[in-house]
């Protein structure tokens, strides 16, 4: 469910682009336009692959299908990294933009442009502007999408060949439902964060970008990690609270070997690392820098909350993976 999301978003994406690059087909090259529709077709044949065949362990053509699920995982790192290189060229020009006369920006996008005339390259008009920052605004879901097809792929080539033993997998069927007591409350607090940090970040977007005056830049800065640090706090008590819990459980550990799991463990790690790495320069940058504000003091217990809750959230998530079922 979570790629068909992607893959939707995807393929609007390559709409976009298409769109926005018909608009210069006469001073660009043809492979920027044959691309997204390239893209497009690889996404839509990827998605039903996975969705018909993410749970088969072929035992069969083993090194064939071993070789085939390499190149399409390498494929999907490829698109991945020329979202985020195109996506950052993106930025780069438009920070460029901001910086420099018009007349240096033009002359330097004109470099790899097939007409001389810069003039017919311009974005006037209103739906290239609309395809222009569309596409720009939905790069996060394609990036997440390749991503995601690549942990699939991956854990496919893993089970080819692979045999299970089950003996040691009890196969139990969790009944959902929405409105019990506890899924319910727990449904809605959920929702009910996920709004107020969205209004959260559209107050914060629109006072500091659009507002000049220092003081309700500060305002938003304030309200912006105030919010930040009351979630993590939240958030850091309830899975202390969970692995807690876990103590109490009667349920084995689940020691048996499992790719899918151990994929998980390691995104799980590598993507935490990443926030690690911005906190411990916060920290740095807060601890060097003078003078020591409420922003300040704001900024670096964000930082701090932001270790903590990732340190004690991936212990939680770890534990619960390696529990058997009820």
């Amino acid at each position: 469910g979570g790629l068909i999301l992607f893959a939707i978003f995807s393929l609007v994406m390559d709409v976009f682009k298409i769109g926005y690059y018909s608009s210069f087909y006469s001073c660009l090259s043809a492979i920027k336009i044959i691309y997204p529709i390239v893209q497009a077709i690889f996404v839509i044949v990827q998605t039903y692959f996975l969705w018909v065949s993410a749970k088969d362990c072929i035992h069969v053509h083993l090194n064939v299908t071993r070789c085939g699920l390499m190149l399409t995982l390498t494929t999907n790192l490829a698109v991945w990294m020329s979202a985020v290189t195109d996506e950052s060229v993106h930025k780069a020009h438009s920070k460029l933009k901001k910086n420099m006369t018009e007349e240096i920006f033009r002359w330097l996008l004109k470099v790899g442009m097939r007409s001389s005339s810069v003039d017919e390259c311009n974005c006037n008009s209103q739906i290239c502007q609309i395809f222009k920052n569309g596409y720009f605004w939905l790069y996060p879901f394609n990036i997440e999408y390749s991503l995601f097809a690549s942990a699939m792929v991956y854990v496919m080539w893993k089970n080819v060949g692979r045999f299970i033993d089950h003996h040691s997998h009890h196969i139990q069927r969790l009944k959902f439902r929405l409105f019990r007591r506890t899924f319910f409350v727990g449904i809605m607090l959920g929702l009910i964060i996920l709004v107020s940090g969205l209004g959260v970040l559209i107050l914060y977007e629109v006072q500091v970008n659009s507002s000049t005056e220092s003081s309700k830049k500060s305002q938003a800065l304030t309200m912006y990690y105030i919010f930040n640090i009351v979630c993590l706090s939240l958030m850091s008590l309830v899975c202390i609270g969970g692995s807690i819990i876990y103590r109490f459980d009667k349920r084995d550990m689940d020691r048996h070997k499992n790719p899918t799991r151990t994929l998980d463990v390691a995104l799980l790690m590598g993507a935490a690392l990443g926030q690690y790495a911005i906190s411990y320069y916060s920290i740095v940058a807060i601890v060097a820098s003078t003078p020591r504000d409420t922003i300040s003091a704001l900024n670096l217990t964000y930082a701090l909350l932001m270790i903590a809750q990732h340190t004690f959230q991936n212990v939680f998530i770890i534990e619960g993976l390696h529990r058997q079922p009820p």
